[in-house]
């Protein structure tokens, strides 16, 4: 198993001072590019660098827009990662704005011929100018578009086989969907090809309430739970040991909280690297 096929967590600006302050806490960190172009985080990501691999996952790029990437945007983020080296790039699988509106969120698209003609585009353009492969995140989503005629993780293998892009398997996102829309999580897991799997996410959810219930909702805003952790064993058992990131982005607990997830996710990547092992000596 790769070193790098280990736990990181997901570095917050709230968190910056107590993990400097640590020792080698963690495998690895993954950062929102967005959030470090410029200013005093760019120069704690910098101290941070020094000591970790780094992984940048944009949230702004819109690879889903029929109009294309924002060729600005697009350049500041190059020059990010020139500055950072990161081991791993990544955005998802979701369109954030058109003709120079962001709207500052996840959009899902529909999933038919024309949409992957366009994401594929988009996909290419940004690896001719990040001079790598990117991985593309599996979404959460909460509707279907009746136009839709591929389905997802068909969407997404095929957007690598055009682009020889990677993918980032969210286990928690595909938790959430497959609950929404009855889709079978582990069937989900089995149409993903296993080699253009990079690295994995794990993260918390909720139920809605209101409107919104019966609905999971995607709310990287407490524990894992038991039932992502059992998801992710059988995609360890599936597709294999990867890199895989602890994710949080609101009501932050302490940092130590964190770490120990991650702690966990270890002791599972290795449980299956031992269970690999043994196999190939037997």
């Amino acid at each position: 198993m790769s070193k790098l096929a280990s736990a990181g967590i997901g570095l917050r600006l709230p968190h910056h001072a107590d993990f400097l302050a640590m020792h080698r806490s963690t495998g690895w960190v993954e950062v929102h590019s967005e959030n470090y172009l410029s200013g005093p985080a760019l120069a704690v990501l910098e101290r941070v660098r020094a000591d970790y691999p780094v992984s940048l996952h944009g949230v702004g790029l819109s690879l889903g827009s029929a109009a294309g990437v924002d060729d600005t945007h697009l350049e500041r983020l190059r020059v990010l990662a020139n500055r950072i080296d990161p081991f791993l790039v990544s955005e998802h699988l979701a369109w954030t704005g058109t003709d120079g509106a962001h709207l500052a969120d996840l959009l899902p698209l529909p999933l038919h011929e024309e949409s992957l003609e366009i994401f594929c585009r988009n996909v290419m353009q940004a690896q001719d100018v990040f001079k790598c492969q990117i991985l593309v995140e599996n979404p959460t989503t909460y509707l279907q578009f009746p136009e839709s005629t591929i389905p997802e993780p068909d969407f997404l293998a095929e957007v690598s086989r055009r682009t020889g892009c990677g993918l980032i398997c969210d286990i928690n996102n595909i938790f959430v969907s497959a609950h929404n829309h009855g889709w079978d999580a582990q069937t989900y897991l089995r149409a993903l090809p296993r080699e253009a799997v990079r690295e994995y996410h794990l993260a918390g959810h909720m139920s809605g309430k209101g409107e919104a219930k019966g609905l999971l909702l995607d709310t990287h805003d407490r524990a894992i739970s038991p039932a992502v952790w059992a998801l992710f064993d059988e995609a360890l058992r599936i597709i294999g040991p990867r890199p895989v990131m602890i994710e949080r982005d609101t009501r932050l607990p302490p940092l130590s909280a964190l770490l120990e997830e991650a702690a966990l996710a270890q002791a599972r990547l290795d449980a299956q690297a031992g269970r690999v092992d043994h196999a190939l000596v037997r």
